[in-house]
């Protein structure tokens, strides 16, 4: 064989091995890399709904307009709640005078039983005292130093002392059963003060209702409220999209996820963005299917089978800070590869 042909013969074979060579190296570096393209990009979209029934009296936000935590969205009518609440605060008012009647006159009462007690020891005395007239006298007329007439009037004044002490007896009686009668009252308006005030927060909170506030960074979507429109309690008005708190959402076969643990690193590349790669890693594996999680799940235990390769979500955080960072929106389409040779 002449030297050129065998010279060419061994350029081939060498080209030949260094193109297996690369294939097998190719290949073995890349057979624990799982990649889908079944992946998009997700995020925690907060609906704002009225609380309350009204009219939409104002929108403060207009679609795609970036809004902070705090931020009034919407405005609806607020008279109606103003009335109600001052309506509250009336009630209250009232019956927090009345409250302090019913304490001023249990002051009062106490006063009196004080008052009874006094009477009722003044009688005592003077009862002790007629009795002793009435005593000594019977004693005069046994030795006739006394009249029959003295002491029958001793023994009038002895009888009507007697009378006057059981009647303090009974006003003191009396009067203690009104205290009771008057702590019965008082708790009972305490209890009214309570739901009085208890109707000013609730009048309160509905007015506070009338202003919708943003509860998170993001950026207005899907306005659908009107100024002048009817809502009532549940009523989407719009919603807020928090751009900085996104993920991915992969849906791997569940033949790729023999390897897969959460911490892995994963390369996305966003198709909106095919210039910009992220790394991210495995943040957590779904618990179930997505077919599992759907309306109607498939039942395989009757009639024909046909077995369908299931995917499972699996959920790839970014970083927080990308070169795509408030760029990429949900629902953009992206690929994932995760290197499952890593072990968390």
């Amino acid at each position: 064989m002449p030297p050129p042909v065998k010279k060419r013969i061994a350029i081939v074979s060498l080209i030949l091995l260094a193109l297996v060579a690369g294939s097998l190296i190719y290949w073995w570096s890349g057979r624990h890399i799982e990649r889908t393209d079944d992946a998009y990009v997700a995020s925690d979209i907060t609906s704002m709904a009225a609380r309350i029934a009204g009219y939409v009296a104002a929108i403060e936000v207009a679609d795609n307009q970036p809004v902070r935590a705090g931020d009034i969205l919407v405005r609806l009518e607020s008279r109606d709640y103003e009335a109600r609440r001052d309506q509250a605060q009336a009630i209250l008012e009232s019956r927090r005078q009345a409250l302090a009647g019913i304490e001023a006159r249990l002051k009062l009462q106490e006063s009196s039983i004080r008052q009874a007690g006094a009477d009722v020891s003044a009688a005592k005395a003077d009862t002790e005292r007629a009795r002793s007239d009435f005593e000594r006298t019977r004693q005069l007329v046994k030795s006739e130093s006394a009249s029959r007439q003295k002491l029958d009037l001793t023994q009038a004044d002895s009888e009507r002392t007697a009378a006057h002490l059981n009647r303090a007896h009974a006003g003191v009686d009396a009067a203690k059963r009104q205290v009771s009668v008057l702590e019965a009252e008082l708790a009972q308006a305490k209890a009214q003060v309570e739901e009085a005030q208890a109707q000013v927060d609730l009048t309160s909170i509905d007015l506070e209702n009338t202003v919708i506030r943003s509860p998170v960074d993001g950026v207005i979507g899907n306005r659908a409220a009107q100024v002048g429109e009817y809502v009532r309690p549940g009523t989407q008005l719009l919603v807020v999209v928090p751009l900085a708190q996104v993920w991915v959402e992969a849906n791997f076969k569940e033949t790729q996820l023999t390897r897969m643990r959460p911490g892995q690193p994963a390369l996305i590349k966003i198709d909106a963005y095919p210039e910009h790669d992220i790394t991210g890693h495995v943040e957590s594996i779904a618990p179930a299917s997505g077919a599992r999680f759907s309306l109607l799940p498939p039942e395989n235990a009757t009639g024909n089978f046909t077995k369908v390769v299931q995917r499972v979500p699996v959920r790839i955080a970014l970083p927080d800070s990308h070169p795509l960072a408030g760029r990429i929106v949900p629902g953009l389409s992206a690929v994932v590869r995760v290197d499952t040779t890593t072990s968390p």
